[in-house]
């Protein structure tokens, strides 16, 4: 029979559908979304992530400004940088790409985006109104997820999610999220990582497993429960030589092994990845309502 595939590009199209609707109509009321990128080197995963959240930004008639700086930018200049698009009122999101040159303390620019702007998710103050439950930005990955999950048709509700993984990008911030008692969660969350002992015998339990360790195929069918669904996290490049680029990408699944046995499964590419440019997208119309909400609130 095989697993129910997730396709996170169907998924996404639609909810940028949603968006451009929304676009249209904060417009109407004099408001443009402003996302401002920066990009710190030549990485050049960085650089193609960099150029498709352009991309999405100017699609959806977003106001998009991206600063590439060399390398050898020092730690001052960035945030002189930052705090001109802090202060800039057609700029409503600004994203710092990581990782960043090992000079520059990535916490302290984190720390000097205003957490209003801050559509990655990452501000202190965004991390402490998501553990509390509180409205703010929630990290990209985390959000696509669950957008994932409930718009296949996937209750989390009173299910067992294992997750494979404990960043502050996708682990730590998933968790918090599934824990919470909210419609769309309400999970018993387990997150495991290159520490746990015994590893196979809690992803085997898990209703949903998520895989986001950052090791090519790490999961492999003997690790899932029969029936379970599988979200895959993992963009990691493997040797191709049939490819003309001489590598492909490969998740942190052994897709074809655990498709046999999961309910349900996202590919990679083509499930996560562009839910997370596509939260983006969604965190910077947030962030725009929300300048329109205060400079009304100003007025009166």
């Amino acid at each position: 029979m095989g697993a129910k595939i997730i396709d996170g590009k169907k998924i996404a199209a639609e909810i940028r559908e949603e968006l451009a609707r929304e676009v249209m109509e904060l417009k109407a009321k004099g408001i443009i979304p402003g996302l401002a990128v920066i990009l710190v080197g030549d990485d050049p995963a960085s650089k193609v992530y960099v150029t498709n959240k352009n991309r999405a930004a100017e699609t959806l008639g977003y106001y998009s400004v991206s600063l590439h700086l060399p390398a050898d930018t020092s730690q001052d200049d960035l945030l002189s940088h930052i705090e001109k698009f802090n202060r800039d009122e057609k700029i409503h999101g600004i994203l710092v790409q990581l990782p960043l040159p090992e000079h520059i303390d990535p916490n302290r620019i984190i720390e000097a985006i205003h957490w209003e702007k801050d559509v990655d998710g990452f501000h202190p103050v965004n991390v402490g109104k998501l553990v509390l439950g509180q409205e703010c930005f929630w990290p990209c990955t985390p959000a696509g997820i669950l957008e994932l999950l409930g718009r296949s048709g996937i209750s989390v509700a009173g299910k067992h999610v294992v997750i494979v993984g404990r960043s502050n990008i996708v682990g730590k911030p998933l968790a918090n999220l599934l824990m919470q008692k909210a419609p769309w969660a309400d999970a018993t969350v387990t997150v495991c990582h290159s520490r746990t002992k015994s590893l196979s015998n809690i992803t085997q339990q898990a209703d949903i497993l998520i895989a986001a360790i950052g090791r090519a195929r790490f999961i492999t069918a003997e690790m899932v429960r029969e029936g379970a669904v599988v979200v895959d996290v993992g963009v990691n490049r493997v040797e191709d030589p049939s490819r003309k680029s001489g590598y492909r990408l490969v998740g942190d699944v052994d897709f074809e092994a655990v498709k046999e046995k999961a309910a349900a499964i996202t590919p990679v590419p083509g499930g996560v990845g562009p839910m997370t440019i596509t939260m983006l997208m969604k965190n910077t119309l947030m962030a725009a309502k929300n300048y329109l909400k205060r400079a009304r609130r100003a007025e009166n």
